[in-house]
C-alpha cells in the first residue's frame, strides 16, 4: 500500500512509458545536415549525378535485357531521386534554420558593439566639448604670438624713443658747451624748449 501511495505522488515526475525512442546529439546532426547541404550545392554534386543519372540510363538502355537492373520506365531510379529529394529538403532546411539562428546572433553581437560604440563616441563628443570650453579661458599659442609681437613693437618703440631722446641730449651739449654754460641742460629743465632753443 505504501509503495502504491509513493508511485501516485503528484510531485514528482511520472516514469515514461512505451519505447524509449534513440536519443541523439542536435548540434552533432545539424553539423552533419550542414554538411550535406553545403556538398549538395556545389558544382561537384550536379557533375557527379548527372554521370550517374547517365550511366544509369546507359546501362539500362544499351545493356544486354538479362543484365538490366531497371528497365526503359526506370522505375527504381525514380525511387531513388524521389527519396533523395524528399530528405534533402528538410536537410536545407535545417542548415538554413543554423545559419539564420547564426545570422541573428552575429545581428546581435553587431548591435551590442554598434550600441557601445556610439556610446564611446558621445562620451569623446562630451569630452572634446568641455576641453574646448576650459580652453577658451587658457591662453593659446595665437593669442601668446600675438601678446609677444606686441610687446616686441612696444620695445622697438622705446628704443627709438631712447635713441632720439639721446641724439637730442648730445645735440643740446654741443650747443652748450659753445655758449660756455658750467651746468648741462637738457629738455627736460624750464629754460629750453625741446628744440633747444630758451623759451621766450
Amino acid at each position: 500500500m505504501a509503495d502504491q501511495r509513493r508511485a501516485e505522488r503528484l510531485d514528482q515526475p511520472r516514469e515514461p512509458r512505451g519505447v524509449k525512442l534513440p536519443r541523439f546529439d542536435p548540434e552533432a546532426f545539424g553539423r552533419w545536415s550542414e554538411g550535406i547541404a553545403r556538398g549538395m550545392g556545389t558544382a561537384n554534386f550536379i557533375v557527379y549525378m548527372t554521370v550517374v543519372i547517365a550511366l544509369w540510363f546507359g546501362w539500362n538502355t544499351l545493356a544486354p535485357a538479362h543484365l538490366r537492373f531497371d528497365p526503359y520506365t526506370f522505375t527504381f531510379l525514380t525511387l531513388i531521386l524521389s527519396l533523395q529529394a524528399s530528405y534533402a529538403a528538410p536537410l536545407i532546411l535545417l542548415a538554413q534554420n543554423r545559419q539564420a539562428d547564426r545570422d541573428r546572433v552575429a545581428l546581435e553581437e553587431d548591435r551590442r558593439r554598434a550600441t557601445l560604440q556610439k556610446a564611446d563616441t558621445e562620451y569623446l563628443t562630451r569630452e572634446i566639448a568641455a576641453l574646448r570650453i576650459a580652453m577658451g579661458e587658457v591662453a593659446t599659442r595665437d593669442f601668446l604670438r600675438s601678446e609677444l609681437a606686441r610687446l616686441a613693437e612696444e620695445l622697438d618703440e622705446a628704443a627709438q624713443r631712447r635713441q632720439r631722446l639721446e641724439r637730442r641730449q648730445q645735440e643740446k651739449a654741443v650747443r652748450r658747451g659753445g655758449e660756455g654754460l658750467d651746468e648741462p641742460r637738457d629738455d627736460l629743465d624750464g629754460d629750453y624748449a625741446r628744440d633747444g632753443r630758451p623759451e621766450g
